[in-house]
């Protein structure tokens, strides 16, 4: 396996391992806000499910197509109708949503060959790679989960 997808795909299974954690926190810590004025732990998590949706339906169907892969979706708008949904549902809800679309990012991430992780591809006028599309969310991905765990205090991220 070439070592650029094993690092994406290790990041996911970590991810999801991580998530399962969060199960055991209690609701007020769910609740609780990262920063004074900033969003909850709940909103945090849960706004990662549009992504993974955005993702798996609109970038990875059509990644290596003669399709025009168009620029992302409005980010606050997204973002929050996902908060918001979060505020709704419970912490198991939200986790559970979020885990199932992990686990087939996952999958659809692992159907993928070696080489075309080093294809390059368009977005707009970027040219990215796989590799290079994917370790941006893992910073997304990284700089949330920093932040819960700051919030929560035991449950390491890295």
């Amino acid at each position: 396996m070439h070592s650029e997808k094993q690092y994406i795909l290790m990041h996911y299974e970590k991810s999801i391992l991580w998530l399962e954690r969060l199960l055991y926190v209690t609701d007020k810590q769910w609740r609780l806000p990262i920063q004074q004025g900033k969003w909850t732990v709940a909103e945090v998590i849960g706004h990662f499910i549009s992504w993974d949706e955005f993702v798996i339906n609109e970038r990875m169907p059509l990644l290596f197509t003669e399709e025009p892969l168009a620029k992302g979706p409005n980010v606050q708008q997204m973002n929050a109708a996902a908060a918001s949904s979060s505020r709704q549902q419970s912490k198991e809800q939200t986790l559970q949503a979020l885990l199932n679309h992990r686990c087939l990012l996952l999958q659809a991430l692992e159907g993928l060959s070696d080489e075309l992780w080093q294809r390059p591809f368009q977005i707009g006028r970027s040219e990215l790679t796989l590799y290079s599309y994917f370790l941006g969310l893992i910073a997304h991905d990284e700089h949330h989960f920093l932040q819960v765990q700051n919030v929560i205090g035991v449950m390491k991220w890295k």
